[in-house]
């Protein structure tokens, strides 16, 4: 009787150890790799680059070109898409808010959630056509120099193609080539939507 015990145990003490190492060695293997080597995941999840850490933007008051009014900053409490470009707007800066009042729409149910801005750098400002083509656009006069500050916060690389993306607490967080397919834009937005509890 003893020695059948024992077996029992034995075996008992097997299988235990056998389904300890099911799921500790993945464990322990996972951790290693992530932690104890170079490897890490080829591609992140969003389409944008994200500007890591976080620039916090100086809210200044820019005269408002569109909508015609007092003076004011990025919408706070608010998602923001934002161009910085000349007042012209040329074939680059077209195909920027093209993409972003795509993007936008397409968000359906939130898109009151995500303003739309065109900060002016230059050349302001072809009112009309803008109205007219960019219905729900604001557009804000940065050619002073008291726009200085907030300007030179934005990567200067690639400028004239890039969509900006700025949190509802006034952080300049993502970029996105607006040459690229508006539909990484669009699912970026939509996890960030979903994901906040702001804005």
């Amino acid at each position: 009787m003893d020695s059948a015990g024992a077996a029992l145990r034995a075996r008992n003490l097997r299988t235990l150890a056998v389904l300890a190492g099911l799921f500790l060695v993945p464990l322990a293997l996972a951790f290693f790799t992530y932690y104890g080597s170079s490897w890490r995941p080829a591609r992140s999840l969003n389409h944008g680059v994200l500007i890591a850490p976080p620039r916090p933007l100086p809210q200044l008051a820019l005269p408002a070109v569109l909508p015609a009014g007092p003076a004011q900053g990025l919408p706070p409490g608010r998602w923001s898409l934002v161009y910085l470009g000349g007042g012209a707007c040329d074939a680059a800066c077209r195909q920027a808010l093209f993409v972003m009042r795509a993007a936008r729409l397409a968000l359906n149910n939130d898109i009151g959630r995500v303003a739309q801005v065109l900060l002016v750098t230059r050349d302001c400002c072809e009112r009309a056509a803008l109205q007219r083509d960019y219905p729900g656009l604001t557009v804000l006069d940065a050619t002073g120099e008291g726009a200085a500050p907030l300007l030179a916060l934005f990567p200067a690389d690639e400028r004239a193609h890039t969509l900006f993306v700025v949190d509802p607490l006034g952080n300049l967080m993502m970029g996105y080539d607006a040459r690229q397919n508006p539909r990484g834009l669009l699912e970026d937005l939509q996890k960030l939507l979903r994901l906040s509890h702001i804005g």
